[in-house]
């Protein structure tokens, strides 16, 4: 039975307390190629910053495991005069939690700088604003500046990036907790699958892609241009999916899955059919709980990204459960992150050298 080693959570704690926002995701791939190289044969980056770890070098056969390595943030928008910043999304960061949380902006020159999205004390509103709310054109950071020329002096500009403060903890002992667990947690499974792999001396028959994708959180770019570069056979995806059993979220229109009761495997157009009953498969082989969903149309991953390249890439995708998504406190279960991580492993050990995944391959 896998379980999460100490030092492997080591790893995990620095990883997800580092800042990775969408576009300047280096820092943190430095982190993840580090834990990584140890159990890969080599390793690359493509120009926009996409890491991926290579095992077994040279064979015909290319199989994708893959998780994104971008975080939402913000970018620094518009100064007032009297030195409150006004920004604007960098991929899906949610507003409404904006107000009261700590932030740091970042400089180009790497330094971080401290701030507040402040807001409106409730004393201070009357009736008719009851219905006030945060909205993207009313929240502001504030970073103690007198006015918009000592924001400047900070070093502080239009285009600087900004990301909350908030560190990673567990909950119950049963919980991870944090920012950005969408989808470095996807990050770290794959590289413990690479560990696994390494460890237990496991010869595949295939060269396989540990992939890091970045620039998900803002159309699936970085995957849409690895895929190019790789031009893999198989592709299987690792990201988050939202645990509906929390409140305010419907069953009905989001589905049944449940965070504790094992990692979710998606029905979509862009899940190849006979990949996903072979990984399917290894779960039933192995005891490895797991869920079933659908999406409509499209998974909104980067499985779409590599099943619709190259010609169409059989890809599948397989979800951790999430509270919380895209807030600073995004809860996944420690035991549904080691099943990802053993149904990703048990899965590779099925796919054959020079699998045929053809649909109408019997005919």
């Amino acid at each position: 039975m896998y379980v999460i080693s100490p030092e492997s959570e080591k790893f995990l704690r620095r990883y997800l307390n580092n800042a990775s926002p969408t576009g300047h995701e280096a820092s943190g791939q430095k982190l993840w190629l580090q834990y990584l190289e140890p159990y890969i044969d080599e390793w690359k980056l493509d120009n926009y910053g996409t890491a991926y770890g290579i095992i077994n070098p040279g064979a015909d056969y290319k199989v994708v495991i893959e998780g994104h390595a971008d975080e939402i943030s913000w970018f620094v928008n518009y100064v007032t005069d009297d030195g409150f910043i006004h920004v604007i999304r960098n991929g899906g960061s949610d507003h409404i939690i904006a107000p009261s949380m700590r932030v740091y902006i970042h400089l180009r020159n790497g330094e971080k700088i401290e701030g507040v999205f402040g807001w409106p004390a409730i004393h201070t509103r009357t009736d008719k604003d009851a219905t006030l709310a945060p909205a993207i054109d009313n929240i502001t950071v504030d970073v103690g500046a007198k006015d918009r020329e000592e924001v400047v002096k900070m070093g502080i500009h239009v285009g600087c990036v900004v990301t909350f403060r908030d560190e990673f903890t567990t909950l119950n002992d049963r919980y991870y907790v944090g920012r950005a667990l969408d989808n470095r947690m996807g990050g770290f499974c794959i590289a413990e699958v690479a560990r696994l792999l390494h460890e237990s001396k496991v010869k595949l028959p295939f060269t396989l892609y540990v992939v890091n994708s970045v620039q998900e959180e803002v159309g699936l770019r970085g995957a849409e241009m690895v895929a190019r570069s790789i031009q893999p056979d198989v592709a299987i995806v690792t990201d988050v999916t939202h645990d509906t059993h929390t409140p305010l979220i419907s069953m009905k229109k989001h589905g049944d899955v449940r965070c504790g009761n094992g990692p979710s495997v998606t029905y979509a157009p862009a899940v190849h059919n006979k990949l996903l009953d072979l990984i399917i498969g290894a779960a039933e082989e192995n005891n490895i709980p797991f869920q079933r969903e659908a999406s409509s149309r499209v998974t909104g991953t980067d499985t779409d990204a590599f099943a619709y390249s190259n010609g169409g890439v059989p890809s599948a995708l397989i979800s951790l459960p999430l509270r919380y998504m895209h807030t600073t406190v995004e809860m996944a279960h420690k035991d549904d992150v080691a099943n990802l991580i053993r149904l990703i492993y048990a899965s590779l050990q099925k796919i054959k050298n020079g699998h045929d995944f053809r649909y109408f391959n019997s005919i």
